[in-house]
């Protein structure tokens, strides 16, 4: 993605990547203004311009895409031809990145030259003009969110999302494909992008060149709906755990009780972190499975480490308290 970013957060998007994200879900037709595609789009809300059409500019959100409803379209549809060019030559010269005429209206031919002067995309949409606004909005949300790409293969397992990372060569793919036999579904291999939505939450996705593909070595590129169907394969997924594949030494120097609850902050968001040690003979995929499962249990207040402490301390208290 090309949008400008601190490394991490996002501050806008260009208009050709709104266009693409939704040409399907918004139907969007691009009338005028192709040489405006590179414009930005610095604020995710979406603006209806009705004062700022009435050459009130006071306070109008410039940053955002102006979209044309049945209100907006009626108003200028009262004004003459020489009092719409007027209007547009102001509303143009306010720097905005595009407009959208909903409800699949044509545009005043005088508007579409202008746009076309002035370098701003208009497009039309068939859709209902309060169904496009919280469309868009989405889809602006999910462009300007926080987002990275990092190194790892993520599945979905029984509801638990996993990222599972760890340097080249340690079996993450072979890994997720023994999960996915077992009935887990692959969310992205190898690489995986990641973005915080308006909750708060770090939700992990494909990209588009590796998307339903995995590389196994030995075999090649393979189409894991196409092996094991349609249910195989997620979108996008919220990622509750990272699973770390590592040199068995390295977990001599760590907790081994699992109460020493171990993190991983990926764009300000603090997720839950296990570390596999990788050995010959050993099922990284069941042991991920459980990993994933026991994380389930955590979330609905189960906490086994935790559980067996109490009831150590209990029986030693106990036995204490007897001897006396």
């Amino acid at each position: 993605m090309s949008a400008e970013s601190d490394g991490k957060h996002v501050q806008s998007v260009t208009v050709r990547e709104f266009m693409d994200a939704g040409a399907t879900a918004l139907k969007l037709q691009l009338i005028s203004g192709e040489s405006g595609l590179k414009k930005r789009i610095r604020e995710a809300a979406i603006n209806r311009p009705g004062f700022a059409l009435a050459g009130f500019f006071k306070y109008f959100a410039n940053k955002r895409i102006q979209v044309f409803g049945l209100a907006e379209h009626a108003y200028l549809d009262s004004l003459s031809e020489k009092e719409r060019i007027k209007r547009f030559k102001e509303f143009f010269q306010q720097k905005i990145p595009c407009v959208v005429a909903t409800r699949h209206k044509k545009m005043f031919p005088e508007v579409q030259a202008l746009a076309e002067e002035a370098g701003v995309p208009l497009f039309r949409s068939p859709m209902v003009t309060k169904d496009f606004v919280n469309a868009a909005t989405i889809i602006m949300e999910n462009l300007a969110a926080p987002h990275i790409k990092v190194q790892g293969t993520m599945v979905e397992i029984m509801g638990i999302g996993v990222l599972i990372e760890g340097k080249p060569g340690l079996g993450k793919s072979e890994t997720a494909l023994a999960l996915i036999r077992k009935g887990a579904a692959l969310v992205s291999d190898d690489i995986t992008a990641l973005r915080v939505d308006s909750a708060g939450n770090v939700i992990g996705s494909p990209i588009n060149v590796t998307r339903y593909h995995m590389e196994i070595r030995g075999i090649g590129i393979v189409h894991v709906p196409s092996l094991f169907g349609v249910a195989s394969v997620r979108e996008e997924k919220k990622l509750d755990l990272v699973a770390t594949l590592c040199d068995p030494a390295k977990l001599e120097e760590m907790d081994r009780s699992g109460q020493i609850q171990l993190t991983s902050t990926i764009l300000g968001v603090e997720l839950p972190q296990v570390y596999i040690g990788v050995a010959p003979g050993r099922d990284l995929g069941n042991v991920i499975e459980t990993a994933a499962l026991n994380q389930k249990l955590r979330r609905l207040g189960h906490d086994a480490a935790k559980e067996l402490d109490e009831r150590l301390v209990a029986l030693m208290t106990g036995g204490a308290a007897g001897s006396e």
